[in-house]
């Protein structure tokens, strides 16, 4: 099958939008949460939450649990593979580096989005246009982050390792989840993230044991309810219902944006100012934006009959109206 470049319609690129913002805020609350948690404890507590939440919503609207076990695999594959095993990753990661460089590694997800969708995929191969998209949009995170969070990658091998492995991760587990697309969002989002719960209950409970610990504070119980309710049942629905109609390699396109989600929380609750790195920040990840879509590009290249979809007769000519 021939190379076929995903495009996003409204739709899409409003949920991207608002996933990008929820995301933006895992770094934040995770490390309030292990301040005061053990790290498959905070992982075991926002999955299973978050999974809690799901199963309300799934008996709300309607929906119905799959009872098949091949379902019920691939649920588990892909909770591993998209929660529990990245999150423990991004959790032992960000108690070793800087939560900045934390972003610029988990950034490089669309990278290798790109590059694995090329051999095993049919519909989502590699193409110039996205990868100088990834490309710009990767250095737009790291100029928008600032120069001084790449310092960080002279130590502390171990953490940054952690990071890459979350992002290669997260960039098999959209392509993996290509196969729920039968399947309602809310569903899918449903069963995976009961499946890492259920793979994490185990490890929190023999290695971290946290009966043994101080009972956390407020503070920490908030960031994990805030995780659990946003970024993990209302942003997984949103991840499933975007990779069903825009493809894997769009969907990891939400770890550029995250970055931008979070100077824009600065600017609202903080009070923080856009400094000049910001903003050029952001222009390369529109910039690389515009290129994964293809859609501007496409508008100002002349396109052939073939591409357009217009019928092709004999010497090229139309057929008489």
């Amino acid at each position: 099958m021939a190379s076929v470049n995903h495009r996003m319609g409204p739709a899409e690129w409003g949920f991207l939008f608002a996933l990008a913002f929820l995301w933006s805020w895992i770094f934040f609350f995770t490390k309030i949460a292990l301040t005061e948690m053990r790290p498959f404890t905070v992982v075991f507590l926002r999955l299973g939450i978050g999974a809690a939440m799901l199963h309300i919503a799934t008996l709300a609207t309607g929906n119905r649990l799959p009872t098949s076990w091949r379902i019920w695999t691939a649920f588990f594959a892909m909770g591993a593979v998209n929660n529990f095993i990245p999150f423990c990753l991004i959790a032992y990661g960000q108690t070793q580096i800087a939560s900045g460089l934390a972003a610029i590694l988990n950034a490089t997800t669309p990278l290798f989005t790109v590059m694995f969708a090329q051999f095993l995929t049919s519909d989502e191969r590699m193409t110039r246009n996205r990868l100088c998209g990834v490309l710009l949009g990767l250095a737009g995170v790291v100029v928008m982050i600032g120069w001084g969070a790449l310092r960080g990658l002279t130590t502390n091998i171990a953490g940054q390792a952690a990071i890459l492995g979350a992002a290669i991760c997260y960039a098999c587990a959209g392509i993996f989840g290509r196969r729920f697309r039968g399947l309602p969002a809310l569903v899918t989002a449903t069963g995976q993230v009961s499946a890492g719960a259920a793979v994490a209950l185990p490890l929190a409970l023999t290695i971290d044991q946290p009966w043994t610990h101080p009972m956390p504070g407020i503070a920490a119980w908030a960031a994990i309810l805030a995780a659990a309710m946003f970024c993990t049942a209302l942003g997984y629905a949103l991840y499933f219902r975007i990779l069903a109609t825009a493809g894997a390699t769009n969907l990891m396109l939400v770890t550029l944006l995250m970055p931008a989600g979070a100077v824009f929380l600065g600017i609202a609750i903080l009070g923080e100012r856009i400094h000049l790195g910001d903003f050029a920040g952001m222009v390369l990840i529109g910039f690389g934006l515009v290129s994964i879509d293809g859609r501007a590009f496409a508008l100002i290249r002349p396109r052939s009959p073939l591409e357009a979809g217009e019928p092709v007769h004999a010497r090229g000519r139309r057929p008489a109206s």
